[in-house]
């Protein structure tokens, strides 16, 4: 329904706007005032871009206010057909000269002219909240024995983040290189340090601290990393500091 105004913008993604997606709906309130409408001071958005915030409706209605929409704030429909136009209107006041000379004549000949571009990317059709997607995640976690997350696009992560690590072909074929096979550590022998007088409270306690040391040894590492980098610009015997450069 929206989506020529959409393109016409140049919003991101206008094929796979849902108006019914509470996240793709705010998200689009808030680039309209970012890119197009700019009511609000930049300094003065944050609470309008807070999405995840409880307080985000009554931003939202209040936002409508000051643009004085005449539609009801709960019709989505009517106000982002509303704040579409709006938008529209602000483009072309911004880029007039641009527009002035346009005609559907123009259009049609560039349209003509320009070369037909196939979209092959199966992803970009997705619908990532649809139900069928949503419990496709869900069988692929099962089948890879991983606990499913009650958001399932954290679940899709944890899904990536397996078949990269442990089941890519270098992975496949130099298991020793890419899984770890130490020796198992006895968490829940170890001691906690306090007692929460409820031993499953005590092993959740090891299970966390133990997943904190493993973020701060990757922390670690990164660290490392980026010593090594600097290390690397600032040991070359060309570098010259005074200048900012490395080499000549």
């Amino acid at each position: 329904m929206f989506r020529r105004k959409l393109m016409a913008l140049e919003y991101m993604n206008p094929e796979t706007f849902n108006i019914n997606d509470e996240k793709s709906f705010r998200d689009l309130i808030v680039w309209l005032e970012d890119q197009k409408i700019r009511h609000y001071k930049i300094e003065d958005r944050g609470d309008l871009k807070a999405i995840d915030s409880n307080e985000w409706p009554t931003t939202y209605k209040r936002y409508l206010g000051g643009l004085n929409c005449p539609t009801n704030p709960n019709d989505r429909q009517a106000v982002v057909d509303w704040l579409l136009g709006l938008a529209v209107r602000f483009e072309y006041g911004d880029n007039v000269d641009k527009f002035k000379t346009e005609t559907a004549e123009n259009v049609r000949n560039r349209q003509q002219s320009a070369p037909k571009i196939v979209n092959t990317n199966p992803l970009d059709s997705l619908d990532f909240q649809s139900p069928e997607f949503r419990d496709g995640v869900n069988r692929l976690a099962k089948q890879l024995n991983i606990t499913p997350h009650p958001n399932h696009l954290i679940t899709l992560k944890a899904i990536s983040k397996l078949i990269r690590t442990r089941l890519s072909t270098e992975a496949l074929q130099n298991p020793g290189e890419f899984v770890h096979q130490g020796k198992p550590y006895p968490i829940f022998e170890s001691d906690l340090g306090f007692d929460t007088g409820d031993n499953v409270l005590n092993n959740a306690g090891k299970a966390l601290r133990l997943m904190y040391i493993h973020d701060l040894r990757d922390l670690q590492t990164k660290i490392n990393e980026c010593i090594v980098s600097v290390q690397n610009i600032t040991a070359d015997p060309k570098t010259d500091t005074k200048l900012g450069k490395v080499g000549r």
